[in-house]
């Protein structure tokens, strides 16, 4: 099931302090994968596919995959930036504030895995820095934050205040799960009783590492929140709705038609 719902609580990542990497001027055949590397774009994109190869052992790359990428062709959903494997049993919501998506909630019962992606430097990647970041934020906030292996290298194991003066007794577990790929950065949180039991977690671990990105070749400041948008078929179902409301009507559903929008996938409803 595909929901859009609106939230005021999505947390972005903050704009890291060095963005010499970002030039608004750069050509689009220069602000491209591997760019500025000595080795070049293929090269850059092989490194990045390695570096992604988690626990699936030498020679076998896995997940999160960049468009550019050769990747197991199964059913996704297009969600812009990001096209997140479909599969029975899970209810994928767009969370945004006012206009603006900003991530991406795959649900399955109460477990869930949020999604979000992210401009990236062309010369480094993220994850070790955000790493440790957020490790200060979580003990800093009365949490506490370690990292440990996981199945897609290092993660950071939480306990996160259930609401702010919860204290000890309110903390819940989640996992921040990282990944670097050209020029874009994916983070995964995993909570709910998923985020302690390895065995629940697995569906969700499934759809991280087979969630395909897409950067696009345009210039970004590093930290950027890349575009989100609702599949074209839910988008002018959502404005005819609108449309409809505004005119006095009674609104409807703008997934009336049921499942036949993503063939073999869950059904799309949505909520605001």
């Amino acid at each position: 099931m595909f929901r859009r719902r609106r939230v005021e609580d999505v947390a972005e990542l903050p704009l890291a302090d060095d963005q010499d990497d970002f030039d608004p001027g750069d050509r689009d055949d220069q602000d491209v994968p591997g760019a500025g590397l000595e080795d070049g774009p293929a090269d850059a994109r092989a490194a990045a596919g390695a570096s992604r190869a988690g626990s699936a052992g030498a020679g076998e790359p896995r997940g999160p995959w960049d468009v550019t990428d050769v990747y197991p062709d199964r059913e996704r959903i297009d969600l812009g930036s990001l096209q997140v494997p479909a599969a029975p049993g899970l209810d994928i919501q767009v969370n945004f504030t006012g206009d603006q998506a900003l991530a991406v909630i795959v649900a399955r019962g109460d477990s869930m895995l949020q999604l979000q992606a992210f401009a990236a430097p062309k010369r480094a990647g993220l994850w070790d820095d955000i790493r440790l970041e957020l490790i200060d934020e979580l003990n800093a906030s009365g949490g506490h934050g370690e990292e440990a292996e996981g199945p897609f290298g290092l993660e950071v194991r939480a306990r996160v205040p259930a609401e702010p003066g919860a204290g000890p007794r309110g903390l819940q577990p989640a996992r921040f799960l990282g990944a670097d790929g050209p020029r874009w950065f994916l983070r995964g949180v995993i909570s709910g009783p998923a985020a302690g039991h390895p065995a629940k977690a697995k569906l969700l671990e499934d759809v991280f590492a087979d969630t395909v990105v897409v950067r696009g070749e345009h210039p970004m400041p590093p930290r950027d929140l890349l575009e989100l948008r609702l599949p074209a078929e839910a988008q002018r179902a959502l404005e005819e709705e609108m449309a409809r409301a505004a005119d006095g009507g009674e609104p409807v559903s703008p997934f009336a038609q049921g499942p036949e929008m993503l063939a073999r996938g869950p059904e799309i409803t949505e909520t605001r």
